[in-house]
């Protein structure tokens, strides 16, 4: 009678661990497919709609295009000193450049990649004398890369600026902050929005909110690092990837992401 019930319970713990198996990988399988449902469908129109030309405050998102180097929004075009290609070069380029009056600069053109940190510690190296101030023009792009050329402009003790005809966008911001001073034109263009996290779509939900959560959380932390009000983040949180949040003059100095408005 014992071995009877012995081998009941065992074929039932059999059954219950194969049920637990086979419930897991119809989750896993459903997961998957809503991951390559959502690589699938075409992005909807949910910003066609937005406006075009110049921002006002209160009229401060637009569409997001990081292949363009001179968006619809800016006001005047790109200045004749620079020779910038109509298109945003895949990542960043590092040269030195002559300002005229204004002296040289270090120009940063490009969108931001994988490697591209390295690539400037390594350029910032090569040179006898490096000028004191980092011209930026890019849609951002991988934002851990862009903490890092941050802290490594702050480490050489150099000012950012923002010239006019020129974007920093998405994660490029977070070099600009990084300037010990930062300085903007009226007619350049400082934006932000969320921060894009290529999470898996077998990855559980909780798993997925944790990574999020650490990103905005190291992102806090780097604002704070550089002397920045956090509260910046509000305008990105706030701002969908596929749109950008231009900042206006008071935000750029009540956050202190500038410490100076040029023109």
């Amino acid at each position: 009678m014992f071995s009877e019930r012995l081998d009941t319970s065992r074929i039932t713990i059999q059954r219950s661990l194969k049920w637990v198996l086979v419930a897991q990988a119809i989750l896993a399988a459903l997961l998957v497919l809503s991951h390559l449902q959502a690589q699938w469908t075409p992005g909807g129109g949910g910003n066609d709609a937005l406006p075009s030309g110049p921002t006002t405050p209160g009229d401060q998102v637009r569409h997001y295009d990081p292949s363009r180097s001179f968006p619809d929004f800016m006001r005047t075009p790109a200045p004749s000193t620079f020779k910038i290609p109509g298109d945003m070069p895949p990542r960043l380029q590092f040269e030195v450049i002559d300002r005229g009056e204004l002296g040289e600069a270090i120009f940063l053109k490009g969108r931001i990649s994988s490697g591209d940190a390295e690539r400037f510690t390594s350029f910032l190296a090569s040179l006898e004398e490096a000028p004191k101030v980092v011209s930026l023009h890019s849609p951002g792009g991988n934002v851990s890369e862009a903490f890092e050329i941050g802290r490594s402009l702050r480490a050489a003790e150099l000012d950012t600026t923002m010239l006019p005809g020129l974007v920093c966008l998405s994660s490029c911001p977070y070099i600009f902050a990084a300037g010990v001073n930062r300085s903007a034109s009226k007619d350049a263009a400082v934006g932000m929005h969320q921060h894009y996290y290529d999470t898996p779509g077998y990855m559980p939900v909780f798993l997925a909110v944790e990574e999020i959560q650490y990103g905005q959380g190291e992102t806090m932390e780097y604002l704070i690092e550089m002397g920045i009000d956090p509260g910046l983040m509000v305008h990105s949180l706030n701002t969908p990837p596929k749109e950008i949040y231009i900042l206006v003059e008071d935000e750029l100095l009540g956050t202190r992401l500038a410490t100076e408005i040029l023109d």
